[in-house]
């Protein structure tokens, strides 16, 4: 079982973003690669920590994994779709570290080919979009969807050469006098973006990047559960960066298809099920929808219009893999708005008659309570 982030970084829930961003460089500076050579544990905290604090420094990521825990991000995003390496680490959180190792944002020995103090960086390609809809059977069950993306590739023939304004470093250095002495900082290359190279040779269907654009078939894995408005990461399926660089990611934004009888809140489904007078009175079987197909349920005689049946397990499967929601079939006795002569003349009848008089229990529940039921 995967630790908790909170735990990770050494911080309570109610943290400022100015805390988690502290807590997480003191647990990164403590782990640092550079720090502890040849230490695979150390790495491994190192790892761990920055996948902390990329979900907990993104709000909206924090609001759900505060309400689902790891499984808002199985087999989807963040380091938890174990999609992100050491070059994306420095790559997005480089500027966390300062200049505690020398400065710059670069990789590091045995990741990005240098020295942490100066070494090369590998660049990532942009990341691309799409939005997938599901139905309401695949978010419950969960499904696989191939999706054709057009995305930018490294084209076939391209060669590089050491960029000549950085020398390959990625990063170019500059010394100032300060009334504190001299002091050194260090920025990203301009020329190259960080890579070290420049585009040295190229066939003519290739951008200015070396990239072209190529078609190509990318196998989604959704997880049941998933909400409308969430957003999943396939790694590595974005653009191509140019040279020696990481592909981007592809970002899946979801959207939820109605369904024409059920729906849904939050692992629950609702069911508005409509009978006849007389059936309400001599009770009866209906075969109602779920998601898993048709299903029946047996009425007993008497049933009150307003009554709610709950059928356990038969909502939609827990993202947080905590089992699944039920469905709530909400009965509606539906009365005639207009009734022939003998009709009439027997509810006329029936009107004095006592056993029409309407007579609740004390087990009948008000709509409060029922109301009440059904979010508990």
């Amino acid at each position: 079982m995967k630790e908790d982030y909170y735990e990770v970084l050494g911080i309570s829930k109610s943290a400022s973003a100015a805390e988690i961003k502290k807590a997480y460089r003191k647990k990164a500076l403590e782990h640092h690669p550079d720090k502890n050579p040849g230490d695979t544990k150390a790495e491994e905290l190192f790892k761990k920590s920055a996948e902390a604090y990329e979900v907990l420094s993104n709000p909206d990521k924090k609001a759900r994994y505060d309400q689902f825990g790891h499984g808002a991000f199985d087999g989807s995003g963040g380091f938890g779709g174990g999609g992100m390496n050491m070059d994306d680490i420095f790559s997005q959180f480089g500027d966390i570290f300062g200049s505690a190792f020398g400065g710059g944002g670069g990789g590091f020995g045995g990741f990005g080919g240098g020295g942490f103090g100066g070494g090369q960086r590998r660049v990532k390609g942009s990341n691309l979009r799409i939005r997938v809809k599901l139905t309401l059977e695949e978010v419950a069950n969960g499904v696989e969807k191939k999706i054709k993306v057009k995305r930018k590739i490294q084209a076939s023939g391209v060669t590089y050469k050491t960029c000549g304004t950085c020398g390959g470093a990625g990063q170019v250095t500059k010394i100032t006098n300060t009334i504190l002495g001299r002091m050194q900082t260090a920025a990203t290359c301009s020329t190259c973006g960080g890579s070290g190279q420049i585009l040295d040779k190229k066939p003519s269907d290739a951008d200015a990047q070396g990239l072209k654009v190529s078609e190509e078939t990318v196998a989604i894995n959704i997880p049941a559960g998933v909400e409308d408005g969430m957003q999943l990461k396939v790694p590595n399926k974005g653009n191509d960066a140019p040279g020696n660089g990481v592909p981007g990611d592809l970002l899946v934004a979801i959207e939820t298809l109605d369904h024409e009888t059920l729906k849904r809140e939050g692992d629950n489904l609702h069911y508005d099920l409509y009978i006849s007078f007389s059936e309400a009175v001599l009770g009866t079987s209906k075969e109602i929808d779920a998601v898993s197909g048709k299903v029946r349920i047996k009425l007993e005689s008497g049933i009150q219009s307003g009554k709610i049946l709950r059928l356990r397990g038969k909502g939609i499967s827990s993202l947080n893999g905590y089992g699944s929601g039920d469905l709530l079939v909400h009965v509606n006795v539906w009365t005639p708005k207009e009734l022939n002569k003998e009709q009439k003349e027997f509810f006329e009848r029936m009107q004095n008659n006592e056993n029409f008089e309407p007579k609740p229990e004390k087990s009948d529940k008000s709509f409060f309570e029922k109301v009440k039921d059904m979010f508990s």
